[in-house]
């Protein structure tokens, strides 16, 4: 069996963790079928499309074809838009550049999509840390929440067939690209496959507040404006009631309350509505 595959890979001034993703992506195991990889690099002030062509050679060492597309501005969404007008496969995976796949994930994102039936994937997040005290409570609290525990959550990379991507046209300009897509799903619809990847977590107090604040900003944007997702959402779990997990980690419950507390707070305010924090 066959499985062709389109790898979409937007990148704003990524030169730093490009190379990690590209090279995991290149450690996939053997997939019959045609497979391409995107990289639409929007916006960059950094050699980001020059290092993602200097790959050019091991993917075609591979069979696979590398194409780096360039966009003046810096945007998620635009990128997904062009990306996407560029792809010629069944399967669609949109990748974040600083997320690494792991040897079995891409091959078992193509085989769940497999079908005639609308269909959205992900893979089993690894979160990580790089050893900043306050990322890894934070983290370690999040992983017990709700979201996380529960559902096909598609942070970092998510996948789906050309069925399903036809629920909507064009992407379009909002925050929150991975929950409008989620959302277009029936939790039926989606399926979490075994296989995982990295992603890894944003360091430090500030930069937590931050992207977690333009997280939550990305959730009401969606609520407002697309109200009828929301039927789609996951049933959460309310068989952990969040006092008893804190109780559990009573440290890491006060740092992941700290960083909820502060975004409502008007400081470490960004004037960048599409600020990593990296």
């Amino acid at each position: 069996m066959t499985h062709d595959v389109s790898i979409l890979i937007p990148a704003h001034d990524e030169a730093r963790y490009l190379p990690g993703c590209l090279d995991a992506l290149l450690h996939s195991e053997p997939l019959a079928g045609a497979i391409e990889v995107i990289v639409i690099a929007n916006g960059c002030c950094d050699d980001t499309a020059s290092v993602a062509r200097a790959h050019a050679a091991a993917f075609a060492a591979r069979g696979w074809k590398l194409r780096v597309l360039e966009l003046a501005e810096g945007n998620k969404l635009r990128a997904w838009n062009r990306g996407e007008a560029e792809a010629r496969c069944a399967v669609l995976i949109y990748l974040d550049a600083d997320v690494q796949v792991s040897p079995a994930l891409i091959g078992a994102l193509a085989r769940v999509l497999d079908t005639q039936v609308p269909r959205y994937a992900s893979g089993s997040a690894n979160v990580t840390t790089a050893g900043n005290w306050v990322t890894r409570h934070y983290t370690r609290f999040w992983q017990t929440t709700p979201f996380m525990t529960h559902g096909v959550q598609g942070f970092g990379i998510f996948a789906m067939n050309r069925a399903g991507r036809a629920r909507w046209g064009e992407w379009p300009d909002i925050i929150s690209d991975d929950t409008f897509a989620r959302l277009h799903f029936r939790p039926e619809e989606r399926h979490r496959v075994a296989a995982g990847y990295d992603w890894p977590m944003i360091e430090g107090f500030a930069p937590l507040v931050r992207v977690r604040r333009r997280q939550d900003v990305g959730v009401a944007e969606i609520e407002a404006r697309y109200p009828e997702l929301l039927a789609n959402d996951d049933i959460k779990d309310r068989t952990r009631p969040i006092w008893r997990r804190a109780l559990r980690d009573p440290r890491a419950a006060l740092v992941f309350a700290a960083v909820r507390a502060a975004i409502h707070l008007p400081v470490l305010r960004s004037s960048n509505r599409w600020v990593r924090g990296r």
